[in-house]
C-alpha cells in the first residue's frame, strides 16, 4: 500500500499557479522578442561579430554572480518568511553588493585581458560592464518584489525592460552604431528598469531601513558565500564553451555557438527558470514548517515533470535541427544546425537538474552544490581543451558541457534526501518515460521525411498519447495535475 500524496491548499496552489501564470505570459512574451531579436542582431552582426557578442555576454555572465553575490536568493527566502524585516535586508544589499559589483566590473576587463583575447573584446566588455552596476539597483527591487510574491508587477516591467531594450537596440544599429550601440541601448533601458522597480517598492510603503544590521548583513554574506561560488563555477561551465572557443578556435566559431546556445536558453527559461521562480517563496515555506514532507513530494513531481515536458522538446530540435536552422537562421549559421543537436541534451539535463539544485539550496546546503559545481567546471574545462584542440569542431564544446552537466545531475541526485521525495521511485519511474521517447522518436524521423513539422505535429501527438495511455503518467502525476488545474480560471467548465 502506498502512501497518501502530501496534498497542497487549494488557496496555495492557486496562489502559486497565479504568481506562475503572471510569471511564465511575461516569460513568453519577453523571450519571445529576446529570441527574434537575437535572431535579428546574428543576422546582421554575422558570425564574427556574433562570436565577440557572445565573448563578451559570457564574460559577464561569469562576473555577475560576484556582483550579486546570489544574494537575493537568500533575501526572497527570508523575506517569504519574515517580510517585516524587507528594509533591513534591502539596506544591506545596497552596502554589500555596491562593492561587490566594482569587483565584478573589474575582474571580468582583467579577465578579457589576461585571457589574451582582442582589445576589441576587451573594450567592450569595459562597456557593456557598466550594466553591472546599473542592473544590481534593479534586482534588488527585483528580488524584494518577488519575496512579496507581486510576480505582476515584476513581469509587467520585465516587459517593458526587454521591449525598450531592443527597441533603442535596433536603432542603434539602424544609425551606423554596431555593437557599441547595442550596449549603450542596454545600459540606458537598465536604468529605466531599476527606477521603475525602486518606484514599486517606494509606493508599497518600504524603504531601506538605516542604520545598517551588520549581524544580518554578515548572515547574509555567510549564507550567500558557497551559494555565490556556485553559482560562479555554474554560469563558467554554462559560458566555458565559449569562452574556451573563442580562444582556441576563434570568433567565427563562437557565433556558430551562439544560436545554438539561445534556444537552449531560451527552453531553459521559459519552462523551468521562471516556474521555479514562481514556486521559491511557497517552497521555501514548506521547507521551514512541519510540512516538509510535501517539500521532498513538490521537489520529485516537478523534476518529473521537467523531465516530461523536455523530453519532446529534446527530441524535436535534436531530429530537426538541420531544417530549423535553415528556417530560422541566415545561411551562414548552417554549422549551428550540427551544434544544436548535441547542445538541447544540455537543455534537456539542466532542466531537470535545476529542480533538485533548488531543492538542496532551500535546505542551506550551499556548500555541497559548490563542490558539485566545482567538479562539472573542472570536467568541462577538460573536454573542452581536448575536443577543442584535437578536432577544431566547435561541436567538441557543446559534448563537453552535455556530460559535464550529466555528471552534475548524477552527483545531486546521489546526495539529495528530503521527506516525501525517493530517488529510487524516481528513477524506476524513467525507463517507461524513455520507452516513451523512443518511440516518439521513430516516428518523428519517419513522417519528418515528409516535412519536418508535420513530423514535429505527429511525434507531439503520439507523444501525448503515450503519456496518457501508455503508464507515461502516474495517478500521483495525474492527481497533482488535476488540482493544479483546478485552480486555472474558468477550470470548472472543463473539469466539472
Amino acid at each position: 500500500m502506498t502512501a497518501e500524496a502530501p496534498v497542497i491548499t487549494s488557496a496555495e496552489a492557486q496562489k502559486a499557479v497565479r504568481n506562475a501564470s503572471a510569471l511564465i505570459a511575461a516569460s513568453i512574451l519577453s523571450k519571445g522578442i529576446v529570441f527574434i531579436w537575437q535572431i535579428v542582431l546574428g543576422s546582421a552582426l554575422g558570425p564574427f561579430e556574433y562570436g565577440i557578442y557572445n565573448t563578451v555576454f559570457a564574460l559577464l555572465a561569469v562576473a555577475a554572480p560576484l556582483a550579486s553575490f546570489s544574494m537575493g536568493l537568500i533575501v526572497i527566502r527570508d523575506v517569504a518568511r519574515e517580510p517585516q524585516k524587507l528594509g533591513q535586508y534591502w539596506s544591506a544589499l545596497l552596502f554589500m553588493q555596491t562593492g561587490l559589483s566594482l569587483f565584478a566590473y573589474v575582474g571580468a576587463v582583467v579577465a578579457a585581458i589576461t585571457v589574451g583575447y582582442s582589445q576589441t573584446i576587451v573594450a567592450f566588455t569595459a562597456l557593456a560592464g557598466m550594466s553591472i552596476f546599473i542592473d544590481l539597483l534593479g534586482n534588488q527591487s527585483h528580488d524584494l518584489l518577488l519575496a512579496q510574491e507581486r510576480m505582476t508587477v515584476t513581469s509587467l516591467v520585465e516587459i517593458m525592460n526587454i521591449g525598450l531594450r531592443v527597441g533603442l537596440a535596433a536603432w542603434a544599429l539602424s544609425m551606423g552604431w554596431g555593437l557599441t550601440g547595442v550596449y549603450l541601448a542596454t545600459i540606458a533601458s537598465g536604468v529605466v528598469r531599476s527606477v521603475v522597480l525602486w518606484r514599486a517598492n517606494w509606493q508599497a510603503g518600504f524603504r531601506p531601513t538605516m542604520p545598517l544590521n551588520r549581524p544580518l548583513a554578515r548572515l547574509i554574506l555567510l549564507n550567500s558565500l558557497p551559494l555565490a561560488l556556485a553559482a560562479t563555477l555554474s554560469m563558467t561551465y554554462q559560458h566555458i564553451d565559449k569562452l574556451m572557443t573563442t580562444r582556441i578556435i576563434g570568433e567565427e566559431n563562437t557565433g556558430y555557438l551562439g544560436p545554438a546556445f539561445l534556444i537552449s536558453t531560451g527552453v531553459i527559461e521559459l519552462l523551468n527558470t521562471t516556474v521555479l521562480v514562481a514556486l521559491y517563496p511557497l517552497m521555501s515555506r514548506y521547507s521551514a514548517d512541519s510540512r516538509g514532507e510535501t517539500f521532498g513530494f513538490m521537489i520529485e513531481k516537478l523534476t518529473r515533470f521537467m523531465v516530461i515536458i523536455t523530453l519532446p522538446i529534446a527530441l524535436s530540435l535534436s531530429i530537426f535541427a538541420v531544417p530549423l536552422v535553415e528556417l530560422i537562421f541566415a545561411p551562414e549559421y548552417a554549422p549551428t544546425a550540427g551544434i544544436l543537436q548535441i547542445f538541447i541534451w544540455y537543455t534537456f539535463l539542466t532542466m531537470a537538474g535545476n529542480v533538485i539544485a533548488q531543492g538542496l539550496m532551500i535546505q542551506n546546503r550551499q556548500r555541497y552544490l559548490l563542490m558539485i559545481r566545482a567538479g562539472g567546471l573542472a570536467l568541462n574545462i577538460v573536454l573542452n581543451t581536448i575536443l577543442l584542440l584535437r578536432y577544431r569542431d566547435p561541436r567538441g564544446a557543446a559534448l563537453a558541457s552535455v556530460i559535464a552537466e550529466a555528471l552534475t545531475i548524477a552527483l545531486m541526485l546521489w546526495q539529495f534526501r528530503a521527506p516525501g521525495w525517493e530517488t529510487r521511485r524516481f528513477l524506476m519511474g524513467l525507463p517507461r518515460l524513455l520507452l516513451i521517447g523512443a518511440i516518439t522518436a521513430g516516428v518523428m524521423a519517419v513522417v519528418g521525411q515528409v516535412h519536418f513539422i508535420l513530423g514535429g505535429i505527429v511525434g507531439a501527438a503520439v507523444y501525448l498519447a503515450g503519456m496518457m495511455l501508455g503508464g507515461g503518467l502516474t495517478p500521483d502525476d495525474r492527481a497533482l495535475l488535476q488540482r493544479v488545474l483546478r485552480t486555472l480560471p474558468g477550470s470548472h467548465r472543463f473539469l466539472g
